[in-house]
């Protein structure tokens, strides 16, 4: 019997299932008796406190060893000492007399509900993070103990990892990751990806098909698990295994060299991050070529203050020193909420009153990201990215904004910094008049995911229109050529920072396009430093011929395999 999902984290595998079946809390609506809200409160906080020693304990036994770990525990302790959830948590046992399960699992619902509504994956994932802590506090207020993850090899299989079981999972002894849900910004692929296990996440119906010591071997390429493989089909999984972990063990070793194709054509290697916590791999990456500061908003009820927001920059700013930042501003709206923000519901939310736009309607919000920005920009090179920008007269508009507020802190005797002002290329109507844009700003990055989104029609989390949303279009890659010409003509920096510009298939034809520069998560680093260093700019032009005469997205993915089967992409 052979199940599919979403192959999330390449690789193969061949092992032992272990079914993971985790404590699941079902509160029931209930009030205490009249006069004993007091000790509903008093369980309720010695429940936070003893989570808060569960965390800090978990925090500091993987900071030395495991410090991407560490940093799950340590945004967990923010969570619980988060003081509207709690104001909510209490006012519900000390006013309304709930008893604090049924309090602690209604506030936290309240919060999953709004992070839910979000179709950015990235955000929306984040609601695993607030689930996470909710079973933590009412496993404790059960008096319940945890979970224990096997210490010999096995394939995970689950309905769902939450953030604290993917940061128990031993990298020596899982083999693979299945589960029913999660995508590929989960924490499940996001751990998966940085430790090198194969994942496959989205199998309906897995827990239904499997059982604990079922043989499995799992091609998380192809999304595919075959169960109870016959010898001869587990033979052939085996030596696929040993081959994709010599290739793991060759990735890693390219991670901290600098990025050159194999005729030293040198390539910017940038690095995407949501949060001074994305830091670790900073030593790896030439630049931050995205960081998404929506981060920054999402999750609580009150707006981050213009010192809160300059704290957090300034402390990406140092770490990187002369390197460039890329900050995106607020790239939020329509159909990413926030809880300190009444923003209207619409029906077309990706084409709806979003990011840039956004902030033109709410330039209290805009001013207060700008100034904290500029402020920070004496602390290292920062680079002010527009999202969501359609035209000349955004940009216009933006920059006679920006220098407004710049002149505001010089007026006030606040330094600012030197800074570029770039442009997120993400709609096709600033794509199509590109060379004009490169003459009003000072560099741009291509968004591959929302401008593949716009170009195709296809609403990427849709998945009923899922096979329209196609990453390979020929469309996709014309346009990116036409906007890189453009810049480079400008002499203007280009960037990709898209899924796109991570993906060891896609690079060689960027590279070939002409784009010199390339963002990713910190999981991609050594794979796509290693697929430049296998083929020359020669090999790499000739392939961005290739796909720039295909009809169909079909023939491009056949095009970017066959180069990186025959050599041209040869990854040794």
């Amino acid at each position: 019997m052979t199940l599919t999902g979403r192959g999330v984290s390449s690789g193969i595998a061949v092992g032992k299932i272990y079914v993971y079946s985790p404590f699941k809390p079902e509160p029931k609506e209930s009030l205490c008796e009249p006069g004993e809200e007091g000790e509903q409160r008093s369980r309720y906080e010695q429940v936070t406190k003893n989570a808060l020693d569960e965390l800090e304990t978990l925090k500091l036994s993987l900071e030395k060893d495991d410090p991407e770990k560490a940093k799950i525990f340590a945004a967990h302790q923010d969570i619980v000492t988060d003081v509207a959830i709690n104001e909510e948590i209490l006012n519900k046992i000390l006013n309304e007399r709930w008893c604090g399960d049924w309090a602690i699992f209604t506030a936290y619902e309240q919060f999953l509900r709004m992070i839910r509504r979000v179709k950015d994956p990235l955000i929306a994932e984040r609601a695993a993070d607030f689930e996470d802590v909710r079973r933590r506090l009412l496993r404790i207020w059960y008096g319940r103990s945890g979970t224990a993850m096997p210490d010999s090899p096995v394939i995970i299989a689950a309905h769902d990892l939450l953030p604290s079981d993917t940061a128990a999972l031993d990298r020596n002894t899982v083999q693979a990751i299945l589960a029913e849900t999660g995508g590929a910004t989960s924490h499940s692929a996001i751990i998966a990806k940085s430790y090198g296990i194969p994942a496959v996440l989205g199998i309906s119906g897995l827990l239904d098909c499997v059982r604990s010591g079922q043989l499995a071997a799992v091609d998380a390429d192809e999304g595919s698990v075959l169960l109870d493989p016959d010898e001869a089909s587990a033979a052939v999984y085996k030596r696929r295994e040993a081959r994709f972990r010599k290739d793991r063990e060759t990735a890693a070793a390219f991670r901290g060299r600098e990025a050159f194709t194999a005729d030293g054509v040198r390539i910017d290697t940038g690095l995407n991050i949501a949060d001074a916590g994305d830091l670790d791999h900073a030593d790896y990456a030439d630049s931050v070529g995205l960081f998404r500061t929506e981060f920054l908003y999402m999750g609580r009820d009150t707006l981050p203050s213009e010192e809160e927001q300059f704290v957090l920059y300034r402390k990406v700013l140092e770490r990187f020193g002369k390197r460039p930042v890329t900050l995106r501003t607020l790239d939020i709206g329509g159909d990413k909420t926030l809880a300190s923000v009444r923003l209207p519901v619409e029906d077309n939310p990706f084409l709806g009153n979003r990011a840039l736009r956004l902030c033109f309607s709410h330039p209290e919000i805009f001013r207060t990201q700008i100034r904290a920005s500029l402020r920070a920009s004496v602390y290292g090179e920062l680079w002010l990215m527009l999202p969501m920008v359609g035209s000349l007269d955004d940009i216009r508009e933006a920059k006679e904004f920006i220098g407004g507020v710049r002149r505001e802190l010089e007026s006030e005797g606040c330094p600012c910094g030197s800074f570029k002002t770039g442009i997120m290329i993400e709609i096709p109507s600033i794509a199509l008049v590109a060379e004009e844009a490169a003459a009003e700003v000072d560099f741009a990055s291509i968004g591959s995911n929302d401008l593949c989104q716009y170009l195709c029609a296809a609403d990427r989390m849709n998945p009923s229109v899922a096979r329209y949303y196609q990453s390979w279009h020929p469309g996709l890659f014309r346009l990116i050529g036409e906007t890189v010409k453009a810049f480079a003509g400008a002499g203007k920096p280009l960037c990709i920072c898209g899924e796109l510009g991570g993906d060891p298939l896609a690079v060689p034809a960027l590279v070939g396009l002409g784009m010199r520069k390339l963002s990713m998560g910190a999981a991609a680093l050594g794979r796509v430093k290693r697929t430049l260093a296998g083929f020359t700019l020669a090999q790499a032009e000739e392939l961005a011929r290739q796909v720039l005469r295909c009809a169909t997205a079909a023939e491009v993915e056949r095009h970017l395999k066959q180069f990186a089967l025959q050599g041209g992409n040869e990854e040794s």
